[in-house]
């Protein structure tokens, strides 16, 4: 396991959640949801918080479809990993994020956030919950 702070990423063409973690204690954090616009908007937010973070490497969720068979956004999502790489020069992981979004559903609900109360934080726990897959499996490198 690679050392140093990781940041990760729920990439979505409308929203891109983003967590924080440690891989030598294996916790990860939701951080903040970038709602930008346009591409140069966020990759603009993208670059404040690896100022702010300083992380070692990038890891970003690989979509699919409950088989593993890609569709449009597992394309989408290479590419955002490939242009994070290609920006900054970070280590750049993709991990199966087939269950995430069911997983920050479950973690939200036991934390009393439900329905409607949980879009404005849901894609930061996917990205969280992302990040805990990479702890635990690490991924494919891009």
């Amino acid at each position: 396991m690679p050392d140093g702070t990781a940041l990760a990423f729920d990439f979505g063409e409308r929203r891109i959640g983003v967590a924080v973690g440690e891989p030598m204690l294996g916790i990860a954090h939701p951080l903040t949801t970038i709602q930008a616009q346009t591409t140069d908007d966020r990759f603009a937010a993208i670059a404040r918080l690896l100022e702010e973070w300083r992380p070692a490497q990038l890891v970003v969720g690989l979509p699919t479809h409950a088989d593993g068979r890609p569709h449009a956004m597992t394309q989408l999502a290479r590419r955002f990993a490939q242009r994070l790489k290609g920006r900054y020069g970070l280590p750049v992981w993709l991990v199966d994020e087939r269950h995430t979004s069911l997983v920050a559903e479950s973690l939200l609900e036991e934390a009393g956030l439900k329905g409607r109360r949980q879009k404005p934080v849901l894609d930061q726990v996917a990205a969280q919950a992302i990040l805990q897959a990479w702890f635990e499996q690490q991924g494919e490198a891009v």
